[in-house]
């Protein structure tokens, strides 16, 4: 088993500046590859703790990986961290300057003289190219009497860091033998606690593993298992993936890498989906953005653009425009004027004695379906969990070729 830890370097990530999308990144690719990963790590830039964490991890893992620090200003001080852990001096590798300088030259500029610590080695570190970044990133192996131990350090942009951890680091790495395998399945309108009191025994067993997520779009439930071969554990992983897949079908949506504005384009089988909104600031629409099926949309609150949409002065005046039947209107608007062949509305409030209330409503001309959130929160959470929910109405209520 190989054991990992993960150190983002950088004050802007501790201070939340900056999300580190980079973490989460290696953290997937990592556990594809039956890699374990035992903890995430983020510090400043201050030379001493991230020594003091560098040196920590590595006491506990057998690779750690640390992102950022390797730009040319004085506080980018990964390369200082590891020199000092691995008790090397840095030195300027020839080729790796030359390099530096040539990326400079080819574009009419002077290399300026900070850029040359990052041609820095240490005799222990071989140089990781950067195809798309001044930065080249380090390898670094170390004896032990437990076994080799290795250091990888990546740039922080993430365009830079993928590319070399793919290119550079994979075929470096020394993966474990055994192979994973998992499906994730997705799931919409039941809460996390439900899922597992459903599921029960299978979340508590080790392999295969069954763990809950929650994600914006619900409650994402994944499936694990691993063996010698693929074959062996895709084997072990079939009869529990498929128990799995029994037990929640009533709320699964999709698996893996499929969206639920996807699924939803699946079930429309060709048709074309108008969209009103009123109050949501065009969440739902923005999820909807990348769908063939998605035909137009109106987002507005203004009364009188939503009447002339099939909204009733009757329904605003006596029942308000967050409201069942004011979105049961919308959604025959929405097909109606939008001259789509399916229409969906949702209207919310986020301020007021209605805040965090929404309605949602799909029409079809033959079928209309409504669901009703009730739910406090900041306003982008209700604005959210009412596009989301209006989504999880069109899947269920939509099938193939008709209505379901």
């Amino acid at each position: 088993m190989l054991l990992a830890e993960i150190i983002s370097v950088g004050t802007e990530l501790l201070f939340g500046e900056i999300v580190d999308s980079n973490a989460a990144f290696l953290a997937r690719e990592l556990g594809e590859r039956g890699v374990t990963l035992h903890r995430k790590t983020v510090l400043g830039d201050n030379l001493g703790r991230v020594s003091e964490g560098l040196a920590l991890a590595l006491s506990r893992a057998d690779l750690v990986i640390v992102g950022g620090g390797l730009g040319p200003t004085d506080d980018d001080l990964t390369r200082e961290a590891i020199a000092a852990v691995m008790q090397e001096t840095p030195a300027e590798d020839p080729e790796l300057l030359a390099w530096l300088r040539g990326l400079y030259e080819a574009r009419g500029r002077v290399m300026p003289e900070g850029n040359r610590k990052q041609a820095w080695l240490i005799p222990s570190a071989e140089a990781l190219p950067n195809p798309v970044g001044t930065a080249p990133g380090w390898f670094v192996r170390r004896q032990t009497e437990g076994g080799e131990k290795i250091i990888v350090a990546l740039p922080g942009p993430p365009r830079e860091m993928h590319k070399m951890w793919r290119e550079q680091v994979l075929p470096r790495l020394p993966l474990p033998g055994r192979a994973l395998v998992h499906t994730t399945i997705h799931t919409q309108g039941i809460g996390e606690s439900n899922v597992a009191e459903i599921l029960g025994e299978l979340t508590r067993q080790a392999n295969p593993s069954v763990a809950t997520y929650f994600r914006k779009t619900g409650v994402d439930v994944r499936v694990a298992a691993s063996a010698d071969t693929e074959a062996e554990a895709r084997a072990l992983l079939a009869p529990v993936l498929d128990d799995v897949r029994g037990k929640l079908a009533r709320w699964t949506w999709g698996e893996d890498g499929q969206t639920l504005a996807g699924a939803v384009g699946q079930r429309l089988a060709g048709r074309t989906l108008g969209v009103i909104e009123a109050g949501s600031a065009g969440a739902l629409s923005l999820l909807l953005a990348d769908e063939p099926a998605f035909h137009d949309a109106a987002v507005t609150q203004d009364h009188r653009r939503l009447i002339t949409l099939g909204l009733t002065p009757v329904t605003l005046k006596e029942a308000g425009l967050v409201s069942e039947q004011a979105a049961r209107e919308l959604a025959a608007g929405a097909r109606e004027h939008l001259a789509s062949d399916v229409g969906l509305s949702v209207v919310l409030g986020v301020t007021g004695e209605r805040a965090g209330q929404a309605y949602a409503a799909l029409d079809t001309g033959t079928l209309q379906k409504t669901v009703t959130v009730n739910w406090p929160g900041d306003p982008e959470q209700v604005r959210e969990r009412a596009a989301v929910a209006a989504l999880g109405l069109a899947f269920r209520a939509l099938a193939a070729g008709g209505e379901g």
